[in-house]
């Protein structure tokens, strides 16, 4: 059994390292999700766990224990007024800016906290529709997490042929594939898919980040709840200094900047832009949905 006194230890170790806070109701679900690496390691208890896991040459384990206590809950073109934003405001006006000169055709997009890839492959879905590198456009989303087995989940690609249900026909007949013999009953990202996007494992807890540029669009959905307020506000000043002038930061449909940062206003519910490029999103007149992603 998990003591207070141990528990407490592993909250301090993994806010230390992961800037996540886990709650004192947190105690039964984490002892629930270690058991089984004690097991597999032959300890006798969480103690022995602790003082194994804090070795420095361990660090592996502690990659494995951050792991245990991340939750993964994610769908393709989850969050839908946040895809209609992008189609029915921001590539239109990344087109017409093209078509001016006034801007190169190149986008990258970076999804901090992308679980096992659904939000990054629905973004490429609708990008490389509308943005076809057939007229020019070079796209690359960055896709991260903290957790490397969702991240292997993400690389493969594959997923119960049932999820389809969540991906408009028009998407899924270009850029998914349907399994067959061993992959019967899985649909697997297309090539197309697999071109743009990068997965790569990220603590956005650390001092710094191995990304270089900057990005049109952040999305960083349903991951700063776990923080608390101090982490949350040091990780969003990281976050926004890769931020284009005009670019757009997305949070989940629970979450607010709100107190955290004067860098940005709302422009959309749960969708940022600095101060500067507020006016820049207002609706243009006479937009028309259209094939937009249902949720």
């Amino acid at each position: 059994m998990l003591g207070d006194r141990e528990f407490s230890l592993f909250q301090e170790l993994i806010y230390r390292h992961a800037g996540i806070h886990l709650s004192d109701a947190k105690k039964a679900l984490l002892e629930g999700r270690l058991t089984r690496r004690l097991r597999e390691l032959g300890l006798r208890s969480f103690t022995d766990y602790y003082r194994y896991v804090t070795q420095e040459e361990h660090e592996e384990e502690r990659v494995r224990m951050l792991d245990c206590i991340s939750t993964n809950e994610t769908r393709f073109f989850r969050e839908p007024s946040h895809f209609r934003l992008l189609e029915e405001q921001v590539i239109p006006r990344w087109l017409a800016q093209a078509s001016a000169g006034r801007r190169d055709k190149r986008l990258r997009v970076w999804s901090a906290g992308c679980s096992t890839g659904e939000e990054p492959y629905s973004l490429a879905m609708l990008l490389l529709d509308h943005c076809s590198p057939s007229q020019g456009w070079e796209i690359e989303i960055v896709a991260t997490d903290l957790s490397s087995r969702v991240l292997e989940q993400a690389r493969a690609g594959l997923w119960p042929i049932q999820r389809a249900e969540e991906i408009p026909k028009c998407y899924l007949e270009a850029f998914m594939l349907k399994g067959v013999r061993s992959q019967a009953g899985l649909m697997k990202a297309g090539a197309a898919l697999r071109s743009v996007v990068r997965f790569h494992r990220l603590n956005l807890n650390d001092e710094a980040y191995p990304v270089s540029g900057s990005f049109e669009l952040i999305f960083c959905r349903n991951v700063l709840i776990y923080f608390d307020t101090r982490s949350k506000a040091a990780t969003l000043k990281k976050l926004l200094r890769y931020l284009t002038p005009e670019g757009l930061f997305f949070l989940g449909h629970a979450e607010s900047l709100s107190g955290f940062t004067d860098e940005v206003r709302g422009i959309h519910p749960t969708v940022y832009a600095r101060r500067q490029a507020q006016s820049v999103y207002a609706p243009p007149e006479g937009t028309k949905r259209v094939g937009s992603p249902v949720g």
